[in-house]
């Protein structure tokens, strides 16, 4: 074992990331930034280091044929110890969530349930499995907002909702571009179940939600803010509606659709995040 091996098994950068993002929350649904907000970076950073590390701890199988190089099956980090590291992260981020509000504590205790079901089980369920990962992420906004009170959640809420349909999105296309890998390794995933084509258009369903969704804010944020959007809308949907006419894994990988909407989720936030400070 090596302290090198418990670092990467956190995945640092992306749980990093997650507790900025939720900082950017706050200052969505307040307009400003406080000194107590490094509570929410601490706290999700803990929490998805936390997720990270069980999600590898049940993947120790798969990932001694598909992934050999990570902690566990390099033999950097043993299961055990990666159980009880996980456990460990899990309860520091539990506790520090004690000196926040009522609401923001339910959060994490809630996610923290999500995020071992989904390792040990949701993973492998269509459409739960991608809901939960979209939860998730959505869920992030909603701990942000609920640090500042009642009264300001209602501003990340569009944004949790933008996220929750984004991701549904991003997370069954790329489903349909790993079609056949998953089918080789016994997953049972939606397009798998239903098709490619079929797929696609569930898809663009999900994204029209998320256009709905994104247009709520203009009724606080006015028309500057509607002009930021709008063109994160077309970047989605255009992204989503040029896999229509897939029929193939290899089709849904050529339009490159999941990573135009991963560019569109973060410009939706930048324009958030500018609408908060100067509108």
């Amino acid at each position: 074992m090596s302290i090198a091996g418990f670092f990467t098994i956190t995945r640092p950068a992306n749980a990093v990331i997650s507790g900025v993002t939720a900082i950017i929350a706050y200052l969505v649904a307040t307009g400003t930034i406080v000194p107590s907000t490094i509570l929410l970076l601490v706290i999700v950073t803990l929490i998805t280091a936390a997720g990270n590390v069980i999600n590898d701890y049940f993947d120790t199988d798969i990932d001694r044929i598909n992934r050999p190089e990570r902690p566990i099956p390099s033999g950097l980090v043993t299961p055990s110890a990666a159980r009880y590291f996980a456990v460990m992260l899990f309860v520091a981020g539990i506790i520090v969530a004690l000196f926040t509000p009522m609401l923001c504590l339910a959060i994490v205790i809630i996610n923290s349930v999500i995020l071992v079901l989904y390792a040990a089980k949701l993973k492998g369920m269509p459409v739960i499995g991608n809901a939960a990962v979209a939860y998730l992420a959505a869920s992030i906004f909603l701990f942000g907002g609920a640090f500042a009170g009642w009264d300001t959640l209602v501003h990340v809420v569009p944004l949790a909702a933008i996220t929750f349909f984004a991701t549904m999105v991003r997370e069954i296309l790329k489903d349909a571009e790993d079609v056949e890998g998953d089918m080789a390794g016994g997953a049972d995933t939606l397009p798998i179940r239903i098709g490619v084509p079929l797929t696609t258009r569930i898809a663009v369903g999900f994204a029209l939600v998320s256009v709905v969704a994104s247009v709520v804010p203009f009724l606080w944020w006015g028309a500057w803010y509607l002009a930021g959007i709008v063109i994160v809308d077309i970047i989605i949907l255009a992204a989503v509606i040029r896999t229509l006419g897939c029929a193939a894994p290899a089709c849904i990988r050529a339009t490159r659709s999941t990573t135009f909407i991963k560019a569109g989720m973060f410009a939706a936030l930048l324009v958030f995040a500018l609408s908060a400070v100067f509108l």
